[in-house]
């Protein structure tokens, strides 16, 4: 259920390592706003959502709940791989979460800019920090090159559109209202974008948006969830 990542041609904000140490101490710098640790990994992760049985909203799953299950040897490699990659983040100082998603909320009712996962966003913090994340099963999350990303409130018409529901100038205090609704963190693909995908099995740690961030944020979005689609399990710190 593993596929290796290969960057495509010309892209320059990845950057490969070759270990979990390598991904932790390696500096987000010059321009560098990913890192990944390609992986192929053994076992059945499809057989692990399976046996969790029906799945209808977002659920995080811990040692406990691993463990509880009832599964095959391939069922089991995975479930080892599962606790081993949350151990390796503990011990890093993150507090990484195992979930199971049969789908996110759409966001519907914020206006011209969605603000949902499904939408290319940045992650952000107050302070330094990285999103560490990969994705066992079903589909994984898809990234977008900065130079092919164009911030959704620097769009003329919509932010003619935002100006509207804020209800004043651009001014200062618009500004404010962006970051506070999120409507700064969203994106929208240029034309001839190539979005790329993180693959499965895959371990990431990509920039957010934080105050004095050496490097601009990993603009990716969470995959479309289809009907009848198993739920995904992603790792996330």
């Amino acid at each position: 259920m593993s596929s290796p990542f290969t960057p495509p041609p010309g892209y320059l904000r990845i950057k490969i390592v070759q270990s979990f140490e390598e991904l932790v101490s390696t500096p987000l710098i010059e321009g560098v706003n990913a890192l990944c640790w390609p992986r192929t990994l053994a076992g059945d992760f499809d057989e692990v959502v399976a046996r969790l049985g029906t799945i209808e909203e977002i659920t995080s799953l811990d040692d406990d709940d691993l463990r509880g299950l009832m599964l095959s040897e391939a069922g089991r490699t995975a479930r080892d791989i599962l606790i081993e990659d949350q151990r390796l983040l503990r011990e890093a100082g993150l507090s990484p979460t195992l979930d199971c998603i049969p789908g996110y909320p759409r966001d519907e009712e914020s206006g011209p800019v969605p603000t949902d996962v499904y939408s290319f966003h940045a992650d952000s913090a107050p302070v330094m920090a990285d999103t560490y994340l990969c994705s066992y099963t079903v589909a994984s999350s898809e990234g977008l090159r900065n130079e092919e990303a164009l911030r959704c409130a620097d769009i003329p018409e919509t932010r003619a559109e935002l100006l509207k529901q804020y209800g004043g100038p651009d001014d200062a205090g618009f500004r404010v209202f962006l970051n506070e609704h999120f409507f700064d963190l969203h994106y929208v693909a240029m034309p001839a974008a190539r979005p790329f995908s993180f693959g499965l099995g895959n371990l990431w740690r990509i920039a957010t948006d934080w105050p004095g961030s050496p490097v601009p944020p990993c603009v990716h979005r969470a995959p479309a969830t289809l009907p009848g689609q198993a739920p995904r399990l992603l790792l996330i710190s």
